[in-house]
This record gives C-alpha cells, sequence and structure tokens, in this order.
C-alpha cells in the first residue's frame, strides 16, 4: 500500500470513529448488571461451583481421547479482498470471523496452542485454527465475551495487535476487561455493561447478558462481566452467544431485538451436568436457546477444538444431528461447520 492510501485510510478510519455512541437500557428486566460486595451475579441462576466442586471433578474425571477434526479448505484471497458480501467462517472454538458489508470483525480469537495460563500444561489444541493469522483480512472489530482461556488469549491478542500495529482493531469487552486488554497494547476499546450499545456509521453492537461466570486468577472470581453480543447492520441481526448455560437470559433477549438471522451457540463442554449445568449448556438447551431467541440459522460453536471436559469431542454434534431429526426442525436451521469453512450469509 502507498504511504498516501496508508495515511488517508487512518484518517478516514479515525474520523469515522468518532461517532461510536453508547446507550444504555435500564429498567427491570434490562439491567446493566448486578453487584453485590464486588462480584458480579447472573440474572437467574447464581454460580455455586466452589473449589471442593471443582477438584472433585478433576479427580474424578476420565476425558475421553482427544480428536483432530478436519480442516476445510478456505480462500485467504477472497476474505482478504471481500468488501460487500457477508460471510461467516469457523476458525475454531468460539472463534469466528464475520464479514458485513466491508467491515471484518473477530469474535473471542484464539490462534494459540493452549487454553492455559502455562506454556506447558492445560487444555491443548487438538485441531488447528482453521484459518491462520497471518490470512486473516483487516480486523475492524474483536468482540470478546468472557475472561476465561479459551475465549481471551493474551498471545493472539499481542499477535493480532502486532500484525495491526499501525491501525488496531477496536475490542469490545464487558465491564473491568478494558485494563488486561490495554496491558497488551490495545488503544482502542469500548467496555460494555448489559444492554449497552455501540454504534459504527451504520453498525450496532450491542452487549447482552448471559448465563456464566468469571476467572483467570485465584483471587478474581467473577470480578469481570461476562456477556454475549448482537450485531445490527441494516436489516441483519447475529447473535454470538459467548459461553453460555442456559436461562431466561435469551427470552428477555428476543424481546429486545427480535427474531435473528443468525446466531452462534455453544454446544459443547457440558459434562458432568452437575457441574457444568449452571454455565454451560448441552446440545438440548442450545437447541432451546436457537428457539427462545427465534433465529432463522443457528451455527454450532464450543466443540472440536479443545478437550475441556468429560463428553467425547464429536458427541455434541452426533447428538445435535440426532436431536434436529427427532424434532423435525428444518434443514440447515441449525448447524455446525467445519473448521475454516466459509458461508455466505
Amino acid at each position: 500500500m502507498h504511504r498516501r492510501e496508508f495515511i488517508k485510510k487512518i484518517v478516514l478510519f479515525s474520523l469515522s470513529f468518532v461517532f461510536v455512541k453508547t446507550k444504555i437500557m435500564a429498567n427491570s428486566i434490562f439491567k446493566p448488571f448486578n453487584l453485590e460486595n464486588g462480584i458480579f451475579i447472573n440474572n437467574y441462576i447464581s454460580h455455586k461451583n466452589n473449589f471442593k466442586d471443582f477438584w472433585k471433578w478433576r479427580t474424578e474425571s476420565k476425558k475421553p481421547e482427544p480428536i483432530e477434526f478436519p480442516l476445510a479448505k478456505n480462500n485467504s484471497k477472497y476474505l482478504k479482498s471481500n468488501k460487500s458480501g457477508k460471510t461467516i467462517t469457523w476458525i475454531g472454538h468460539s472463534t469466528f470471523l464475520l464479514q458485513i458489508d466491508g467491515i471484518n470483525i473477530l469474535t473471542d480469537p484464539h490462534f494459540t496452542k493452549r487454553a492455559s495460563p502455562l506454556s506447558f500444561a492445560g487444555p491443548s489444541r487438538t485441531t488447528p485454527p482453521g484459518l491462520k493469522l497471518e490470512d486473516l483480512p483487516f480486523i475492524d472489530f474483536v468482540l470478546i465475551s468472557h475472561n476465561h482461556y479459551d475465549h481471551l488469549d493474551k498471545k493472539t491478542i499481542q499477535l493480532l495487535l502486532k500484525k495491526q500495529n499501525l491501525n488496531q482493531p477496536v475490542f469490545f469487552v464487558p465491564l473491568k476487561l478494558k485494563k488486561i486488554i490495554s496491558k497488551l497494547g490495545a488503544k482502542n476499546i469500548f467496555e460494555h455493561e448489559w444492554w449497552q450499545m455501540s454504534m459504527f456509521k451504520n453498525l450496532e453492537i450491542h452487549s447482552v447478558p448471559v448465563q456464566h461466570w468469571s476467572k483467570r486468577t485465584i483471587n478474581d472470581t467473577n470480578k469481570t462481566l461476562w456477556c454475549g453480543w448482537v450485531i445490527k447492520a441494516n436489516n441483519f441481526k447475529y447473535f454470538f452467544a459467548g459461553d453460555t448455560g442456559y436461562s431466561k437470559d435469551f427470552e428477555n433477549i428476543q424481546k429486545k431485538f427480535g427474531s435473528f438471522d443468525l446466531s452462534t451457540i455453544p454446544i459443547g463442554a457440558y459434562a458432568p451436568r452437575w457441574f457444568m449445568k449452571d454455565t454451560h449448556c448441552n446440545v438440548e438447551e442450545a437447541i432451546q436457546i436457537h428457539k427462545d431467541i427465534k433465529s432463522k440459522k443457528s451455527i454450532a460453536m464450543h466443540w472440536g477444538t479443545f478437550q475441556l471436559t468429560d463428553e467425547p469431542m464429536d458427541k455434541p454434534i452426533n447428538l445435535l444431528q440426532e436431536l434436529l431429526e427427532m424434532l423435525n426442525l428444518r434443514e440447515n436451521e441449525f448447524t455446525y461447520m467445519t473448521h475454516g469453512e466459509t458461508r455466505k450469509i
């Protein structure tokens, strides 16, 4: 890119970015957050698990064998040149590249080997990223749902910032996460409470409550917020559920936004139920979320990338297929993607 064109791009982006606005919805249903003694809590179901429960699960757990899933062939040249078409690419786990009318959005970016604070231990990636970080198009916005290591990966963010060091993406994060992102070198960060909205040209980014929790260290449990994200652009509406258990929050999201054109909903990391139920939906609950938000099409995520919990890695998609047939849902109403697959939407 010529120097003059590059400077022009930075100036135009900066001028557009000035017009980002925020609004907070505040009433009995649309509360911005729940805070008790410095601890965030869910709207409907409290996160009750403690270290004793965690230790019981870890000592009794019999993790299945890891599975490496196939990769789809993708066309990074098309993704880099696409300025008008709507596409979604599943990179793995909860990482999607969403392209809407020339704007590129990355969700919960994770491209490294482990979802762990340690480089030598912790959940290891069994399937490589479906799209290499260096093959990404220019990223305008990054959405982060919460601070767990499989959703907020410091090394990935540092690599992304290095790749776009002269024109950084804008990060949207839940309340109290700005500090950790800024320490990585990010300069454009917007913290959101639940039901808060930011606007960029004709694109709206809304944060919404989901049923989850947060933790990165021994003493920071639920001290940062968690959320899902809603994207509105012209007549298109997309819902990114982040990481969540099942709750009435999804009925409220539908009341606020109506039906969705496309949603990405987690289906994995749900076993054992006695430990995971409050914060990770199973496949049946994922389908119910799809129904609650009245999504025209949904895509499964949060499976097939890291061996996090006790169910076999391929069980979520196998069960999804069985249940969809049993429930007589429309063809392609709730599907899953191959790592690296791109779909036009």
